[in-house]
C-alpha cells in the first residue's frame, strides 16, 4: 500500500524569448512585467497572460523562465500557453514566479522576483428558482424540508442569494424561509418560493396522521463518547396496531454530567442513530405528530486510550524540501526507505532504516526535474518508481529504477509518453503502475517488463473543470482523488464490474460539499464490517511554502460510508481546529493522519463511525516534529506517515525523515 502525495501547485512553466547575453543579475535587480496586470471574466470565459523579466534598466533578462499558478486552480485554471480560464465566481489571482536565469534554478530558500495578476469572476445573473427533495405528500404533525436553490445563466448555486417561501394556506401547511415545511390538517397547499425578481411553486398535500403511540428503546444505555447508538421507535395507532411509513422526528437534550461546566453536546440523525461527543446525560426525543416518548442514556469520556509518541530517529534533509516517503523490506531481509524531495534539483535520497534509531542516507538519485513528489516500491522490493515534475525539457513522466540493493539503485527505464505535463502521484500494482497525467487522468502502464513499460488503460472524469490528484489501489480497486469530484472507486480488476488495469470501469463515486478531496483511503471496519473510504481535504488559504516562514493549513478528513456502493453517504470526520490534513494510513482500526502543521495525530476509528472524531476523544497520540535546523525551522509540516514493523515513519516537508513509537501513557 502507498502513501498519498500532495497537489501543492498547478505549475505552468512559459519560456520568456531570450536577448543579448548579460552579466550575472541577482533577483532583486529583476522585474516580472505581466499584459494585463489585472483580468476581469465571466464564468467559462478566457484570457492569455504574457510576461518577461527585465533587469532595472528594463532589457529582457537572457534565458528568464517563469511559472504562472493559481492559488484556486479549482476556481481558476491557467494552461500551458498561459491561457487563464473562469470557472467559479470570485476574487483569484494568478501567482508569476522566476524558475531559472541561465541555467540557474530558482529553489524554496532562494526563491526569485515574483508578481501577481489580480483576477476578478463577477457572478453570473440569476437565472432560475428549483426546488431540491420537495416532497409531494406530508403526514399531519410532522415536518420536512423542501429546499429552494437559485441557479445562475451558469447554472451554478447561487449560495450568496436566498429565496423567500410561503404557503398557500398556513392552517394547512406553514414553511419557513429554510424550507421546513409543517404539515398541520389534512389539505392540499402550494408552496412559493421568490427572489430576485424570479419565482417557482410546488404542491403538497397534507395527509392525516395514524400515529398515536410511540415505544422507544435504545440499542444502549451506558456507552463512551465516540459510541454510536441505536433508537429504534415503534408506532402505532388508536387500536395499538403498529404503523409504518410515517416519518419519526428525533432530537435530543444535554447535560453535563460532571462538576466542571462542560457543556454536553452530541449528533442525532433522523435514522435513529445517535453519538455523545462530550461525557454527559442525553434525554432523546421521538415525535410523531402528537405522539412523544423519551428515553435517557448517560455517555461516559472514552478513557485509557491515550499513548504517548516518542521519538526513536530522525533522517534530517535540512537543505531542501522533502515530499514523500516509501517503506519497505529489502530482499536481503533490511528495511529501507525512499524520500523524495519538492521544488529542488530532482533529489530521491535512499535509506537503511533497519535501526530506525541509527537511520543512514545509503544513496541519492538524481533525475531531471524539480520536485520528486511521488516514490513507490513494488511489492516484492525490487522495483522503485520516481514521479517527476518540472523537468527541463518538460519530459516529465516516471523514473524507475532496480532497488534490489537499495544502496546501489540502477535507473532502468523512463516513460514520459503522454506524461509530459507532470506526473504529481503514482501507484505501484502488482505488474502495473498508475501514473497520473498532469493532474488529467490516470494511465495503466504494464512494468512485467520494466525496461519496457506500455501504457495499457486509462480513467479521466469527463466533466467541466475536472482534474484529480491522487490514485490508490487495493483489492483490484483504483480509488482516485478527484478535487469538487470527489472520490471515484473504480474496478481495475475486481470483478465487480467486469474492469481491469486496461479496461477500468466505474463502480460508484462520492463528491462532498467544499470540493477540497486531495486523498482517498480505503478501510473495512473489524468491528461492524463496514467499507468506509476516508477522503483528505488539502486547503491553503493563507498561501503555501511562504519564505523561511510557516504554512498554515487547513482541512478535515471525511469518512463517506460506502457498504451501500449505489449510496455512499458521508457518516463522519476527523477534524483538528487550526490545522489541515495531508496524507493517511490505516491499519488494525488505527488512523495514521499526516496533518501538516497539526503534526502526525494516531486515530481510533474502531465500531461505528458518527459525528466528529476529535471531539469525541478518539485521538490516541500526538507528535509535532519542530526541527531548529530544518529548511524552515521549527516549523512543523508532516507529509505522510507509513507504520512498519511496530514503528511510524513519516515524512516532514522541513526537516525530512522520522521514526516515532507509541508507548504507555505513564499517567494512565
Amino acid at each position: 500500500m502507498a502513501i498519498r502525495t500532495c497537489y501543492v501547485l498547478s505549475l505552468i512553466v512559459l519560456a520568456v524569448a531570450p536577448v543579448a547575453a548579460q552579466g550575472e543579475l541577482q533577483k532583486e535587480e529583476m522585474v516580472i512585467r505581466v499584459k494585463p496586470a489585472e483580468l476581469v471574466l465571466a464564468v467559462g470565459a478566457k484570457a492569455k497572460l504574457t510576461a518577461e523579466v527585465v533587469d532595472v534598466g528594463g532589457r529582457p533578462v537572457e534565458g528568464a523562465r517563469v511559472m504562472f499558478f493559481s492559488r484556486a486552480r479549482r476556481a481558476l485554471s491557467v494552461t500551458p500557453e498561459g491561457e487563464v480560464t473562469a470557472r467559479k465566481p470570485g476574487e483569484h489571482s494568478v501567482v508569476v514566479r522566476l524558475v531559472t536565469v541561465r541555467g540557474r534554478t530558482a529553489t524554496a530558500r532562494r526563491r526569485g522576483p515574483s508578481t501577481t495578476v489580480k483576477v476578478k469572476v463577477p457572478f453570473p445573473k440569476p437565472a432560475n428558482i428549483t426546488f431540491k427533495d420537495a416532497p409531494d405528500k406530508v403526514y399531519a404533525g410532522t415536518s420536512v424540508r423542501a429546499k429552494a436553490t437559485i441557479l445562475d445563466t451558469a447554472g451554478l448555486e447561487r449560495n450568496d442569494l436566498t429565496a423567500s417561501m410561503s404557503s398557500s394556506s398556513r392552517e394547512v401547511l406553514s414553511i419557513d424561509d429554510f424550507g421546513f415545511a409543517t404539515g398541520h390538517v389534512p389539505g392540499k397547499v402550494t408552496i412559493k418560493a421568490t427572489g430576485e425578481g424570479l419565482s417557482a411553486e410546488h404542491t403538497i398535500e397534507v395527509v392525516a396522521n395514524p400515529v398515536t403511540s410511540i415505544d422507544l428503546l435504545a440499542s444502549a444505555s451506558d456507552v463512551r463518547t465516540g459510541d454510536v447508538v441505536t433508537f429504534t421507535a415503534g408506532l402505532r395507532d388508536a387500536k395499538g396496531r403498529e404503523v409504518g411509513g410515517v416519518p419519526v422526528q428525533f432530537s435530543f437534550l444535554a447535560r453535563p454530567d460532571d462538576a466542571l461546566g462542560q457543556a454536553a453536546t452530541g449528533q442525532i440523525e433522523q435514522d435513529g442513530r445517535f453519538v455523545a461527543e462530550a461525557p454527559g446525560l442525553y434525554t432523546i426525543i421521538a415525535t410523531c405528530g402528537s405522539a412523544t416518548a423519551r428515553t435517557t442514556v448517560r455517555a461516559k469520556k472514552r478513557f485509557k486510550i491515550e499513548r504517548k509518541l516518542k521519538i526513536v530517529g530522525q533522517g534530517r534533509v535540512d537543505d531542501t524540501h522533502t515530499s514523500d516517503l516509501w517503506v519497505w523490506e529489502g530482499v536481503d531481509g533490511r528495511d529501507y526507505c525512499v524520500t523524495g524531495t519538492w521544488g529542488a534539483n530532482g533529489d530521491a535520497h535512499f535509506w537503511d532504516v533497519t535501526n530506525p534509531g541509527d537511520m543512514k542516507r545509503i544513496a541519492t538519485v538524481n533525475v531531471d526535474a524539480r520536485t520528486v513528489n511521488d516514490v513507490k516500491v513494488s511489492q516484492d522490493g525490487r522495483i522503485c518508481i520516481l514521479s517527476r515534475e518540472g523537468a527541463s525539457n518538460r519530459k516529465n513522466g516516471i523514473v524507475i529504477l532496480d532497488v534490489v540493493d537499495p544502496s546501489k539503485p540502477k535507473i532502468l527505464a523512463e516513460y514520459t509518453t503522454e506524461l509530459t505535463g507532470g506526473v504529481h502521484n503514482l501507484f505501484i500494482d502488482g505488474k502495473h503502475v498508475y501514473a497520473l497525467s498532469a493532474g488529467r487522468r490516470y494511465d495503466v502502464l504494464n512494468i512485467e517488463d520494466p525496461r519496457n513499460p506500455k501504457k495499457v488503460g486509462s480513467y479521466q472524469v469527463f466533466e467541466p473543470g475536472a482534474s484529480i490528484h491522487d490514485v490508490w489501489i487495493e483489492d483490484g480497486i483504483a480509488y482516485s482523488s478527484n478535487w469538487r469530484y470527489g472520490i471515484h472507486m473504480v474496478d481495475v480488476g475486481n470483478g465487480i464490474k467486469g474492469g481491469s488495469p486496461s479496461n477500468p470501469k466505474k463502480i460508484s463515486s462520492h463528491a462532498y460539499p467544499n470540493g477540497a478531496n486531495h486523498a482517498a483511503f480505503p478501510y473495512k471496519s473489524s468491528e461492524t464490517g463496514k467499507r468506509y473510504v476516508i477522503g483528505g481535504d488539502e486547503m491553503f488559504p493563507f498561501g503555501m511554502g511562504v519564505k523561511d516562514k510557516p504554512t498554515y493549513a487547513r482541512g478535515w478528513m471525511h469518512f463517506i460510508d460506502f457498504t451501500d456502493l449505489e449510496n455512499p453517504k458521508e457518516v463522519a470526520r476527523y477534524q483538528v481546529p487550526e490545522a489541515g490534513t495531508h496524507n493517511l494510513w490505516v491499519k488494525d482500526d488505527i488512523l495514521y493522519a499526516a496533518y501538516y502543521n497539526g503534526g502526525l495525530r494516531v486515530v481510533d476509528i474502531s465500531g461505528d463511525l458518527m459525528g466528529d472524531l476529535y471531539n469525541q476523544g478518539r485521538e490516541i497520540a500526538t507528535f509535532l516534529s519542530p526541527d531548529h535546523e530544518g529548511f524552515i525551522k521549527n516549523a512543523p509540516m508532516v507529509w505522510g506517515p507509513q507504520p512498519h514493523k511496530g514503528h511510524i515513519f513519516f515524512s516532514d516537508w522541513n526537516s525530512g525523515l522520522y521514526a516515532v513509537k507509541l508507548v504507555p501513557n505513564p499517567r494512565q
